[in-house]
């Protein structure tokens, strides 16, 4: 048996055409992808709003890290400029 034609507890996946681990798979998502994915797909058969609430939390979480990178970089760009322009 393969693992796409069994699910362990609940019945939540079984119902897509695609399982949720296929399309992390084919769109080579990131764990916090993955998990904002997972509760979106499942919210309307398994735990409702929770659900989004959820998906929402994971969100919040992976805008506050693309966040500190963006300033890194910018902070990173800026130590970059302040060179150039001092010849440091």
């Amino acid at each position: 048996m393969k693992a796409n034609d069994m699910q362990v507890a609940g019945t939540h996946y079984s119902s897509a055409d695609l399982q949720h681990w296929d399309i992390v798979n084919m769109y080579n998502l990131d764990y916090f992808q993955g998990q904002i994915t997972k509760y979106i797909m499942r919210w309307k058969l398994k735990n409702g709003v929770e659900d989004l609430r959820k998906a929402r939390h994971f969100l919040d979480k992976y805008i506050e890290l693309n966040d500190l990178i963006e300033e890194d970089a910018d902070s990173q760009a800026d130590i970059i400029l302040s060179r150039r322009t001092t010849g440091a």
